[in-house]
């Protein structure tokens, strides 16, 4: 039995299982959580919201440029609070927006990708994103979390613009890059593809609902331009400039870098390099062996998916390259949505020539759902091959003999089970690797524990008296 056949006739539980696996991560990831500057922010801005009745109009201080305008990220705590006076109220609602963003996400590949084989699509997709390090390892209360949701938000509406005029969708999109811009300062990558998009006369424009949303979001952020006159705190001089990265050619270059990693298995250093097996004994030759090991597997694993994705980025770039001026002709529903990751990959470099900062990862991860788009539609095109003794597409085939370990890998592919028996051995290191990073990295530990650190926090800054604790 193939893996179209796997897919069709047991997809609803597979999924589901899928599904059920990611959320269960996704707690224990929240609940191991160490609690940083970063979520200190969110947690004091919300709590005296909730508790003192103040909201404040700004939000997280920023690298070179000072606070996020807006009170969105001040809301996104409080508001949860005053439902469920408890630390786990605001990360529920982080969790229940993550799932938001999967069901948005799920839609559009259901629609967008051919037919045939969409169940199969479908649940790599979840695999590639729901089960991913790279998306399970923000699943803790800063900014950038919430940015699958408005990329979702993002990429839903603008398919659904491509079908038809409406005053809905054309709300929904704009208001998805004014809401990121109250989280994180990476929103200008939505924009560019809104622009793409427009130029390339990939979607129809509701005007109304366009100058609908703009007047939504000036009014939201109006207590904020009236605290800007006021509070000189909230700018910050720096000796960097609009168009550092241009100047200086490394940060976009490493901005692109990311776009790729993305797509594979090198996921950040966070994730991946600052483990320290202690969990697992105290016999310092021991654990120093063990480390040793495993940083040796996910460096070697990461580079060569990283090849792999560079290799499935070129072939979509020989695809799209053809497509992406404006007059080319219209586009079938796969072209259309990779000539938004086009959109995208404009919208980083764009945004890495302009930007004061060098990009980290979590400054681009509003792309991510984009990113993987094309390691999707690469791994599908190979899965649904029907060549024999040959791995398809035979160019990647030859790319691939070039470098030892991946030419082995690309032998598997030969053959239908070898290829199914691949794809669990990597859902298995993804799995494997969840499992650790959730407990031991430098994000978060077995050791941690985040409603006690709430609330050593809330009694430290006076949001609560020592003799109170939140339910």
């Amino acid at each position: 039995m193939n893996q179209h056949s796997i897919a069709e006739r047991h997809f609803h539980w597979i999924y589901a299982l899928g599904f059920a696996v990611g959320l269960a991560f996704t707690f224990l990831y929240a609940q191991n959580q160490i609690l940083t500057g970063d979520q200190t922010q969110m947690l004091y801005k919300g709590y005296l919201g909730a508790y003192q009745d103040t909201w404040l109009s700004y939000g997280n201080a920023a690298s070179a440029v000072g606070n996020v305008p807006g009170s969105l990220s001040t809301w996104l705590i409080g508001l949860p609070l005053l439902v469920w006076d408890s630390p786990w109220s605001p990360m529920v609602l982080l969790i229940a927006l993550r799932i938001v963003s999967l069901v948005l996400l799920d839609n559009v590949i259901k629609t967008m990708m051919p037919e045939k084989d969409n169940s199969l699509t479908r649940l790599l997709f979840l695999a590639i994103y729901w089960l991913n390090p790279w998306f399970l390892y923000d699943s803790l209360l800063y900014n950038p979390s919430y940015l699958c949701l408005f990329a979702a938000m993002h990429l839903w509406s603008a398919t659904k613009m491509s079908q038809s005029k409406s005053l809905g969708y054309t709300f929904i999109h704009v208001l998805s890059i004014g809401l990121a811009m109250q989280l994180h300062y990476s929103w200008p990558i939505l924009a560019v593809i809104s622009v793409y998009l427009f130029y390339r006369q990939m979607g129809q424009v509701s005007w109304l609902g366009a100058i609908s949303a703009v007047i939504a979001l000036v009014l939201s952020l109006v207590p904020y331009l009236q605290e800007y006159a006021v509070n000189d705190e909230l700018s910050r001089e720096s000796d960097r400039y609009i168009g550092y990265g241009l100047v200086h050619v490394y940060p976009v270059l490493k901005a692109l870098l990311y776009w790729l990693r993305y797509g594979s298995m090198l996921f950040s250093n966070k994730v991946i390099a600052y483990g320290e097996f202690d969990w697992l004994t105290q016999i310092q030759w021991l654990k120093l062996s063990a480390l040793t090991l495993w940083k040796t597997l996910v460096f070697v694993v990461g580079a060569a998916t990283v090849v792999i994705s560079a290799r499935f980025n070129w072939l979509w770039w020989k695809r799209v390259k053809p497509l992406c001026l404006r007059g080319r002709g219209n586009v079938e529903k796969q072209q259309w949505l990779e000539l938004y990751a086009f959109g995208a990959v404009v919208g980083v470099l764009i945004s890495a020539a302009l930007s004061p900062i060098t990009f980290s990862y979590w400054h681009l991860i509003l792309v991510y759902p984009f990113a993987i788009l094309p390691i999707l539609i690469g791994i599908r095109s190979v899965l649904v091959s029907k060549e024999s003794g040959i791995m398809a597409p035979i160019k990647l085939t030859r790319f691939v003999q070039r470098y030892k370990f991946t030419s082995y890998v690309a032998t598997w592919f030969t053959y239908p089970e070898k290829r199914l028996l691949l794809l669990k051995a990597a859902l298995g290191y993804l799995l494997v690797l969840n499992l650790l990073a959730s407990h031991d990295s430098i994000k978060y530990s077995y050791n941690a524990d985040y409603v006690q650190q709430t609330e050593h926090y809330l009694i430290e800054e006076s949001l609560i008296s020592p003799n109170v604790k939140s339910q």
